[in-house]
């Protein structure tokens, strides 16, 4: 499915802001889609984020490095 002019040019634009400020309008976008910000999901990825936090400072999970995770990744699908 191709884009309209009006519509790449939205992108071309929204792809010049900060990942913060993309982020938070891949949000709004989305939630357009159904008029409404499901709350249930909302909170249950706050949950999981509180949650992976802790551990994290706690030292339960120490994390991995970024380059070890990239060099997975590409190991496992191929790129």
């Amino acid at each position: 499915m191709g884009m309209t002019k009006a519509a790449q040019h939205v992108l071309d634009e929204a792809l010049k802001l900060t990942a913060e400020e993309r982020g938070a309008l891949a949000h709004d976008l989305l939630v357009s889609l159904d008029g409404k910000p499901d709350q249930d999901v909302d909170a249950a990825w706050a949950a999981e984020a509180e949650r992976r936090a802790r551990k994290l400072l706690s030292g339960e999970d120490p994390g991995h490095a970024w380059d070890e995770v990239c060099a997975r990744l590409q190991a496992e699908f191929g790129r």
